[in-house]
């Protein structure tokens, strides 16, 4: 019995650990989306300023990190939970949604944003640009949303009563 309850104290330690990374993560998310995103949209090329300073954004290194850690903690909590079957099926049910989620990211999100990235600022609004921009900033309203739904049920997934569910095979 000790080693079951060994076994589901570190299983909870681990999914704890990778629900409080997504809570960061997605507060990065929350943060960028609410005052970044709509700034550059605004009105490209105009806007695009942000990324051309010398001090100019780029958030590739920053994103890269955050998301291979997070990952690293999640497939550890996977590990870690395995033998409590409902958390095991939850949490791949929740990875499935977040590696869609990160393939869209990659690519849809990552290459279209370092386009605009890459274009010259200019004292105009380009009609096009702006409604490619505003298709991005929308969507990405809705990605980190989904985000924001898989975090949570991973809270949801912390409340699983590991005693039920310990599958001793």
């Amino acid at each position: 019995m000790n080693t079951i309850t060994n076994k589901t104290s570190r299983a909870d330690q681990w999914l704890y650990v990778a629900t409080a990374l997504y809570f960061v993560m997605n507060g990065a998310q929350l943060w960028e989306t609410a005052i970044m995103v709509p700034a550059w949209t605004a009105g490209p090329p105009a806007s695009l300023f942000f990324f051309k300073t010398q001090y100019g954004l780029d958030f590739k290194l920053f994103w890269m990190i955050v998301h291979s850690v997070h990952e690293v903690f999640l497939l550890l909590a996977l590990f870690f939970n395995w033998h409590i079957r409902q958390r095991r099926n939850a949490m791949i049910g929740l990875l499935v949604v977040h590696i869609a989620l990160r393939v869209w990211t990659l690519q849809y999100f990552a290459p279209t944003l370092m386009q605009f990235m890459a274009m010259d600022v200019k004292p105009v609004v380009d009609q096009g640009l702006l409604e490619r921009a505003t298709m991005w900033k929308n969507l990405n309203y809705l990605r980190v949303g989904l985000y924001v739904m898989v975090n949570l049920g991973y809270v949801f997934i912390l409340r699983f009563n590991k005693k039920d569910y310990i599958n001793e095979n």
